[in-house]
């Protein structure tokens, strides 16, 4: 539209002349103005060849080339929002695309140049509207009125316009046409009417009533020997593509195809036989595949558009291209003299089926598809899966210097206009691999199976399917790339499968049904089981098509059933000595190429290769508490981490590269590629703290500060994992926080300098780049947004070993005076700055101290929730004391018997904090009073407080219940201990009936339950000497040498808070405090005999005593 010429207008005024003569009459009855652009508005829906006006078809071709590409990706976003349940329904899909592509730039760019166009050439038309009129008049005057002997006139334009040719275009100028197209007319009458033809508006052409006569000429015309002739028949039939609606463009689609199947069926045409190839420079060919290609585009575009049609026209064309296909010749002769069907063309222009990929992908077409197949085509699927069975047959006979030899023969870059019976095999192999690719994502496909073939006695299942593509990875070779079309496209068939089980897995339904089977399992782990075994894999199996093999156990991994299955089989009653289980094979396989016990891979290139993509695999088993059981056995841990010191020492090794040697690329590469496999081992390394047992597996590696240091430069790139991982770094970063060796290695690594440096700068800094003249709006929210991932970021970080290693035996800074550029560093000093403010100089080096008291006092609430960290921040830096300060200076002194709380963000948070830390329980047991205000007179009905006891309204009255109603599950879980005397038996049924229990009936298991089941429990493991940690040690302390024994403050704290919640709930009298003390001492004496002396720099091994959990 930017390039508006003089032609572009007179095809416009023309286009718009057409629309008003055909609406003139129904314009000119109006009775108003305003009738008359009513009738225009709604002109679609009175007018049936509303369809057919050049201006209409204008629009439409405009629209879909400025917006089309839009309105594809909005329909492809909300097609997988509803895949995924966020959209429901055609008509949201339509209003949801319709109010985008509205609101979108690109449509107010179209409509502004629309307008600014359309105002040009209607004011053209006015403007020359008096001078038409005065002409018209004169030659009235001059020239008699003669009957009009025209079909159609156009008494407002000269112009010579294709639109005023249409409308002389008629159904007796059709059958004029009709007899110049006959083949014993001469040549240039031939192409004269074949010109007209092509000049002539489709529209006009196929609502003719000589359409069908013509189209059988049009036929013939097809197979004319002249090259120029047949390519002016195939313009016209792209012509009326681009142009004319479905319901004509159908009509051209199936004489095309209905033609092209008369003609490979002539035994008359030259068709090429398989052993003879194809030559694409033969003319015969040339215009062969032209037809072919023609339909193919067709049916690449068609899904875009037939939606908005009836059913029918997508069922006839859906019918009529799978009788193409499905067009077989005489096989009674040998195959290498067989004559080559429509669906070797068709795997020549479409290599990868991408038309049948299009027809499949919405449930309007998917759904005639399927149904056409099973009833009427499917020796379509059958001559597919045929194919994919020939290939493999010949794969598994062919040797390897064969296959060499062929695929130099494939790559012969002088052969490239020709295509020999072994390419055209291998093509045509690669066009079934995709279509059954796509046909088993979808539960309708997957039911055309099992497949009867000839020559062979059982039926291709749906399993055996799979187990063809999985034995295809590891016994074809890889192919070169065929098509010069698009050379960067790999057609090796171990890819493609590779591709295609991975789309598989990505569905879960299909995945279950395909995939997660012993069967399928078996033939994956076949090439794993031949090299453990030392034998021959397969004649081409190589590290690449193992690569391809673990990224799909991986996918399979990834998903709980799939690991299900890994782990334990189909049958989880079969023994693990007489039928090992994938996780334990490839668990196996792994430690022996870490340990570099596989002598075929001895001093291979690929070998880090193959090692990263199944340690993968051992990754998604040893990231689950389930699996890592199973694999702890084979110590994989230790296998990974002594390839990390190995790989470390030799990069170490490696020669610094000087300037202007030979060996400085090699030398860099050398580098580079150990460099990221030690990283790979690293991060495999850092997934073991997936689990807590695995986080203890990776301590012991001591290669704990090195992995937290890989996760921290990983998270400092702002990195993303894989997408089939299961956790993230932030989940990481928790789980490794929850040891005290882990917390440490994060404030090394300067993984909590970055997090609070990064809190301090949007709490208090802000960002640099906003300006000036846009100041920060007011933050509404108790912690505002630009905060809230650092604060979940910290909260996940501090459990209580990583407060007691950060803050324990530290204390505050306190400073008379802190500068305004003064940036916090660690946690003590984020509790300094924010949340314990005891002095004015804390308060005024704050910007924002609203803010940032709310989020220090909201930290301190969501940590205090761990009763450690509560009696630890308690005893060491007495913060009930400080808010209860804090509260009593925050009082308006009304009377001396009453006093008045100013009631603001701070004070009610405060209040919320010091009923929390102050009351021991669950929700039935106290009552935690809100921090939003009330509407009313009286904002906040809670009563404050600046000193102990507090306000009994904070105390629930209600008792808890303690009649709990039998339960057979539970009785069998507290039986198991009485069913069996052989420990590992006793055990593992009591391990598998509380996973029952837990997942059915989770609140059947109360405290009192968990009690009474805990206590069988250790009483058997204290009854088991190979379950016990501890040596049995006798114990003969009197009382007298443990009271003189202090306990510590936190000791003492604890005592005094599980006192009080003991009196809370009826339980303790009042000599209990002293027993309690006496218990802690005996028992920190008798730890003390057992424990040996260790040379660490963790705090809590030196913790004297220990807290009391309540």
């Amino acid at each position: 539209m930017s390039h508006f010429s003089s032609e572009d207008e007179a095809m416009l005024q023309a286009m718009l002349r057409q629309l008003f003569l055909s609406v003139k009459e129904k314009i000119t009855g109006a009775p108003s103005l305003e009738c008359a652009e009513d009738i225009l508005l709604h002109l679609e829906e009175t007018d049936e060849n509303f369809h057919n006006y050049e201006f209409v078809k204008y629009l439409r071709q405009h629209i879909c080339n400025t917006l089309g590409s839009m309105i594809e990706e909005e329909m492809e976003k909300c097609i997988s929002d509803q895949n995924q349940g966020d959209v429901s329904g055609y008509d949201t899909v339509v209003q949801h695309v319709t109010k985008r592509t509205q609101e979108s730039q690109e449509y107010k760019e179209m409509m502004h140049s629309l307008k600014n166009i359309m105002m040009i050439v209607v004011e053209s038309m006015m403007n020359k509207f008096e001078d038409d009129e005065i002409r018209s008049q004169e030659r009235q005057r001059k020239i008699p009125k003669e009957k009009n002997n025209s079909y159609c006139t156009d008494n407002c334009s000269d112009s010579d316009s294709s639109f005023n040719q249409s409308y002389k275009f008629c159904p007796g100028k059709l059958q004029l046409i009709l007899d110049q197209l006959d083949p014993g007319q001469p040549k240039e009458v031939r192409y004269e009417a074949l010109q007209t033809l092509c000049s002539a508006p489709p529209s006009d052409v196929l609502n003719c009533d000589n359409w069908t006569s013509l189209c059988e000429r049009l036929k013939v015309a097809l197979s004319d020997p002249d090259p120029v002739f047949s390519d002016r028949i195939l313009k016209f039939y792209a012509q009326t593509f681009t142009l004319s609606p479905l319901h004509m463009t159908k009509e051209i689609y199936t004489s095309l195809a209905k033609y092209l199947e008369m003609y490979f069926l002539s035994r008359e045409n030259h068709i090429p036989s398989l052993s003879a190839g194809v030559d694409i420079t033969n003319p015969n060919v040339i215009r062969l595949l032209k037809k072919v290609r023609l339909l193919n585009e067709y049916q690449r575009e068609v899904p875009s558009f037939w939606i908005r049609h009836p059913e029918k026209y997508m069922e006839e064309i859906v019918e009529s291209t799978l009788s193409l296909l499905s067009v077989k010749h005489d096989q009674s002769h040998l195959i290498s003299q067989k004559v080559l069907d429509p669906i070797y063309f068709f795997a020549l222009v479409d290599t990868k089926a991408v038309w049948f990929k299009k027809w499949m992908h919405a449930h309007y077409s998917r759904s005639a598809v399927l149904r056409l197949l099973e009833k009427k085509y499917k020796s379509l699927i059958t001559t597919a899966v045929q194919q994919c069975v020939e290939y493999l047959e010949l794969c598994q006979t062919m040797r390897t210097d064969e296959f060499l030899e062929h695929s130099k023969h494939c790559g012969n870059g002088q052969k490239t206009f020709y295509y020999s019976g072994q390419e055209l095999q291998y093509i045509y192999f690669i066009h079934s691999l995709c279509l059954l690719g796509r046909l088993l994502i979808y539960t309708q496909g997957r039911k055309l199976f099992p497949i009867k073939l000839k020559n062979r006695k059982d039926s291709v299942s749906l399993t055996d399917l799979l187990v063809l593509f999985i034995q295809l990875i590891y016994y074809s070779p890889s192919y070169p790339k065929i098509t010069s079309a698009s050379e960067l496209e790999d057609y090796s068939s171990a890819n493609m499968v590779t591709d295609i089980l991975k789309i598989l897995c990505d569905q879960k339904e299909c995945a279950i049904e395909c995939l997660y089977n012993n069967t399928v399992i078996e033939a994956l782990l076949q090439p794993i089981h031949n090299l453990m075994k030392g034998t021959e894999v397969a004649p081409n199996c190589s590290k690449t098509a193992l690569t391809h093999i673990a990224d799909i156990l991986a996918r399979i991994a990834s998903v709980e059933e799939g690991l299900t299955l890994l782990l334990y089989g189909e049958n989880t009653n079969s023994s693990e000595e007489n039928s090992p289980t994938g996780a334990h094979i490839i668990a196996q396989f792994s430690k022996k190429l870490l340990d570099e016990d596989i002598s075929i891979f001895s001093g291979s290139d690929m070998l880090p290769t193959v090692k990263g993509a199944f340690i993968s695999v051992c990754r998604h088993i040893y990231g689950t508490c389930e699996g890592l059981q199973v694999l702890i056995p084979y110590g994989l841990h230790e296998s990974i981490a002594k390839a990390w010191k190995k790989t470390s020492f030799l990069s170490e090794r490696i020669p610094t590269p000087v300037e202007g040697s030979d060996s400085v690329s090699s030398v860099s590469q050398d580098s580079q590629n150990s460099m990221v496999w030690e990283e790979n081992l690293l991060d495999d390394l850092l997934n073991f703290a997936a689990t807590p047992k695995g986080l203890l597996l990776l301590q012991r590696t001591g290669a704990i500060n090195e992995c937290v240091t890989f996760m921290f430069n990983q998270y400092a790139k702002k990195l993303q994992i894989n997408s089939p991982e299961r956790f993230d770094y932030g989940v990481l970063v928790t789980q490794v926080a929850s040891t005290p060796t882990g917390a440490v290695a994060l404030q090394n690594s300067g993984f909590i300098n970055a997090l609070i440096t990064e809190l301090w700068s949007n709490l208090e800094c802000g960002r640099d780049d906003i300006r000036l003249t846009h100041p920060r709006s007011t933050p509404v929210d108790p912690i505002d947004r630009s905060c809230q991932k650092s604060f979940l970021a910290l909260v996940n970080l501090l459990s209580y070993p990583a407060m007691y290693e950060l803050v324990g035996n530290k204390d505050l800074p306190n400073k008379a005076e802190y500068s305004l550029r003064e940036i916090p560093t660690c946690v003590v000093d984020i509790i300094d700055r924010v949340t314990i403010l005891n002095s004015e100089a804390k308060i005024r080096s704050l910007f924002s101290y609203e803010q940032s008291h709310i989020f220090g006092l909201r930290l301190l609430n969501v940590v205090c929730c761990n009763l450690d960290t509560l009696l630890l921040l308690e005893a060491q830096y007495q913060v009930s004391e400080i808010l209860l300060k804090a509260q009593e200076e925050n009082i308006v002194e009304t009377t001396e018997s009453h006093r008045d709380f100013i009631i603001d963000g701070l004070s009610v948070e405060r209040n919320h904090v010091l009923v929390r830390i102050s009351l021991v329980g669950g929700p039935l047991e106290r009552i935690l009073p809100p921090r939003m205000l009330e509407k009313g007179d009286n904002p906040y009905p809670w009563p404050m407080f600046s000193s102990y006891p507090l306000p009994s309204c904070y105390q629930s009255k209600t008792t808890r219940n303690a009649n709990i109603k039998p339960d057979d599950d539970v009785d069998k879980l507290l039986l198991c201990f009485e069913m069996s005397d052989k420990q590992t038996e006793l055990f593992e049924n009591c391990r598998r009936q509380f996973c029952k229990v837990m997942k059915a009936k989770p609140d059947l298991l109360s405290g009192e339950v968990l009690v009474e089941l805990l206590g069988k429990f250790v009483l058997h493991l204290t009854e088991s000497p190979s379950q016990c940690y501890f040596p049995s040690v006798e114990y003969t302390v009197a009382d007298v040498n443990v009271k003189s024994k202090n306990l510590s403050s936190v000791q003492q704290l604890g005592i005094k808070m599980t006192i009080r919640y003991g009196k809370f709930l009826n339980l303790l009298k009042d000599g209990a405090e002293n027993d309690l003390a006496w218990v802690l001492k005996h028992s920190e004496r008798f730890l003390k005999q057992q424990q040996v002396p260790a040379n660490s720099p963790l705090h809590i091994l030196f913790l004297s005593g220990f807290c009391v959990i309540l």
